[in-house]
C-alpha cells in the first residue's frame, strides 16, 4: 500500500499564501482610496482576480511588494475608468474628508493652545491639498511621508526607477508646500493684488 502525499486544496493554499498580507494590502488600499468601503472593495477585487493565478502566486519570491504592485495598478485602472465615465477631475474622485483619518491618528508630545490651533488649521488644509494630487502622486506622498515606506520599496511597488521616485517625491513636496501656504495665508491673493 503506497501513501498518497497530502496536498491541500487550492482554496486552502491560496488562503495560507494571501492571509499574512491582507492587513498590509488593506492599509495600502485605504491610503489610495481614502474610504473604508472603497478600500475593502479594492482588496476584494484584487483577491478575486488573483485566485485563478495560484500557481503564479506560489512562484513569486517577494509576495508583499508584488501584491502591492497589483493592487496599485488595479486602483489606477479604476481611476482611469471612472475618469472616462465623466468629465470629472481626478481630484474629485477621492473625497478630501476621507483623508482625515490618518491625520487624526498623529499624536503630539505637547498639547498646548498654539499647537491645537495649528493642528486644527493644518490638518484639514493638508487633507484638501493632498486630495488634489493625482492618484499616483498622492500614493507616493502617502506611502513615503505618512506610512514611512523606503524609496526602494516604493519604486518596486509602483514599478518605476528609484531616481523617478526621488524626483517625483521632491516635486510633490514642493507643490504641496506652495498649496499649503496659499491655503493658510490670512489674506487672499486677490486682495493683495489690488493694494
Amino acid at each position: 500500500m503506497s501513501l498518497i502525499p497530502f496536498r491541500q486544496s487550492k482554496s486552502r493554499r491560496f488562503e495560507l499564501l494571501i492571509q499574512p498580507h491582507l492587513d498590509v494590502l488593506y492599509r495600502f488600499a485605504y491610503r489610495l482610496a481614502g474610504q473604508q468601503q472603497d478600500a475593502e472593495d479594492l482588496v476584494q477585487d484584487v483577491i478575486v482576480k488573483l485566485y485563478p493565478r495560484l500557481d503564479e502566486l506560489e512562484a513569486v519570491e517577494q509576495l508583499r511588494p508584488w501584491l502591492n504592485r497589483v493592487l496599485y495598478r488595479h486602483f489606477i485602472d479604476q481611476v482611469r475608468r471612472k475618469s472616462r465615465q465623466g468629465d470629472m477631475p481626478l481630484s474629485e474622485l477621492v473625497e478630501a474628508d476621507a483623508q482625515a483619518d490618518w491625520l487624526d491618528s498623529l499624536e503630539s508630545d505637547q498639547v498646548g493652545p498654539d499647537l491645537l490651533l495649528e493642528q486644527s488649521r493644518l490638518g484639514p488644509a493638508l487633507d484638501r491639498v493632498i486630495a488634489t494630487l493625482p492618484p499616483d502622486q498622492r500614493a507616493l506622498v502617502l506611502l513615503h511621508d505618512v506610512d514611512g515606506w523606503r524609496q526602494e520599496d516604493i519604486a518596486d511597488v509602483l514599478d518605476i526607477p528609484l531616481g523617478t521616485v526621488k524626483s517625483r517625491l521632491h516635486r510633490c513636496r514642493a507643490a504641496l508646500r506652495k498649496k499649503i501656504q496659499r491655503e493658510l495665508e490670512p489674506i487672499p491673493q486677490t486682495e493683495r493684488v489690488g493694494k
